[in-house]
């Protein structure tokens, strides 16, 4: 019987600086702390899984650098008990982002340096010899080598995710927001081998050519369920979720549409927002790797991300999952159009 969940992908850290606001040309604004964390798909997700079910296998999987950024992804992941980092190949130089969080706002930016992730391949997989039952990856647009094109299945990503489906392995895939709009469609041919797809609102309205959001920022709700039965059609199998700090949004295998509020968090109680798209995604496969229903998983994952808010790394404020949920339900709730 198959059990766990491989992270495989982008792994390494993020230098986390806060910052009095976000410069323009010729600017000059200060950096008022600095620290580091573990960072990116594959640090954030094992993490948060390990936290959220201390009994749930995890493993993570992909290249980081023989340097001391690697070691303290290594040093970080096997602090947890049930995360195994014997898929994690050590070569170059480990990827590492400058996270800088405006203290006003709590808004971020990114400066990502991809590093041995640029490298990581079909053949960092071992897909035959694979026993979970969950595989996710990612992120596209960050793994250059799974995002060259295919000629089958559209990228190389799109070609590794229908391989793990073939041994009977749920597979899931997350990407990143970038200012390269036209480049975050890389996802599209992934989305055609994948039974579990989270993306947040910007980056599906992007992959699916439907706004999400508009002029005013305000949040779209009727285009959400066109957003997520496009994905249905692009072959997502199982479920498709949308996630935005209003509340998760969701397609189940049935087809029925799920709605779960987000939290109403008060500015003081956020300690970072780094992390909170990873720690909801998480949410949602460890209520597919426990056969919840989909109305069960964006509850996990909304309490998940809840949680990760309180510390300003990207995974360490997640709690056990019993615990998240009564944090969760002490926050009033988002009032959803």
């Amino acid at each position: 019987m198959r059990n766990g969940i491989v992270v495989a992908g982008y792994a390494g850290v993020d230098v986390l600086k806060e910052i009095t606001g976000f410069p323009g040309p010729h600017d000059l604004v200060n950096i008022e702390s600095v620290s580091l964390s573990l960072g990116g798909l594959v640090s954030n997700c094992a993490r948060d899984l390990a936290l959220l079910d201390p009994q749930l296998p995890v493993y993570a999987c992909g290249r980081i650098g023989n340097d001391g950024y690697g070691d303290e992804v290594v040093k970080g992941l096997s602090a947890y008990k049930n995360i195994d980092t014997s898929l994690l190949r050590r070569e170059g130089q480990t990827a590492f982002s400058d996270v800088l969080s405006n203290i006003q706002t709590r808004e971020r930016a990114f400066l990502t340096f991809a590093g041995a992730c640029a490298q990581f391949c079909e053949e960092d997989v071992p897909v035959e010899e694979l026993s979970c039952k969950i595989f996710h990856a990612g992120y596209v647009l960050l793994l250059d080598a799974l995002d060259q094109p295919d000629a089958e299945c559209g990228t190389k990503m799109a070609r590794l995710l229908k391989r793990v489906q073939e041994q009977g392995i749920l597979t899931s895939v997350d990407m990143v927001t970038t200012a390269e709009r036209e480049r975050m469609r890389l996802v599209v041919p992934a989305i055609r081998y994948t039974d579990i797809l989270c993306l947040n609102e910007h980056e599906s309205e992007i992959a699916a050519g439907i706004p999400l959001r508009d002029e005013n920022d305000t949040l779209i709700y009727e285009n959400i369920p066109k957003v997520l039965r496009r994905f249905r059609e692009l072959g997502a199998r199982k479920w498709a979720v949308i996630h935005a700090p209003e509340g998760g949004f969701g397609l189940d295998e049935k087809g029925e549409y799920h709605a779960v509020a987000g939290a109403v968090v008060p500015k003081e109680y956020i300690g970072g927002t780094v992390g909170a798209g990873d720690a909801f995604t998480s949410g949602i496969l460890l209520g597919a790797h426990r056969d919840s229903t989909l109305e069960e998983a964006l509850t996990y994952a909304t309490a998940a991300a809840v949680a990760s808010l309180r510390n300003g790394d990207a995974s360490e404020g997640v709690l056990p999952l019993e615990e998240a949920l009564k944090l969760l339900a002490t926050f009033p709730r988002v009032q959803l159009a």
